[in-house]
């Protein structure tokens, strides 16, 4: 066997091993920001960036949920059935402040803590004409689709968020 070909394996094996102790990391609580993630994936043996631990994380349905003490852990989404409309329209709520504008580009204000949650509701929420997200702590990329303009786009979100306000644009 070659090394290239050991490699590839080694890399789809160590993908789904590296999941299943994510998994079991945030099943056990107490990670309350990814650099505490990456710090036990990385003692766990595991060469991690944190692009990765992001992309590795919303494929989990890893979310924060408040720890009880007015902070924030990370937590498995519920399995099961998908999240609700109303809870997914909830949880946007929950964290957003504000969207403004650069050219096309939108970006959403969250409480800090907030943008992954938001950012999965906005997703799996299907605003029209929203292409997209990308998530930071507190800040959402929001990428559209082409040729929608901002003026639709935040039509779209009141459209799927009722009540949502006139905070931004």
């Amino acid at each position: 066997m070659n090394m290239q070909t050991a490699g590839a394996g080694a890399g789809r094996r160590g993908r789904s091993v590296r999941l299943s102790h994510l998994r079991q990391l945030v099943a056990r609580g107490g990670a309350h920001s990814q650099e505490e993630l990456l710090g036990l994936l990385h003692r766990e043996g595991f060469a991690v960036t944190q692009a990765t631990l992001s992309r590795d994380l919303k494929y989990l349905r890893v979310g924060k949920l408040p720890d009880g003490q007015g902070g924030y852990r990370y937590g498995l989404a519920e399995t099961g059935a998908p999240a609700s409309e109303a809870s997914l329209v909830e949880d946007f709520r929950r964290g957003f402040l504000a969207i403004e504008f650069s050219g096309n580009q939108g970006v959403i204000k969250t409480l800090p803590g907030h943008a992954s949650s938001v950012a999965f509701a906005l997703d799996n929420l299907r605003v029209r004409g929203v292409l997209g997200t990308i998530a930071g702590d507190d800040t959402i990329l929001v990428i559209p689709r082409d040729g929608v303009r901002r003026s639709a786009l935040v039509a779209a979100l009141r459209a799927r968020v009722p009540g949502l306000g006139e905070g931004g644009e």
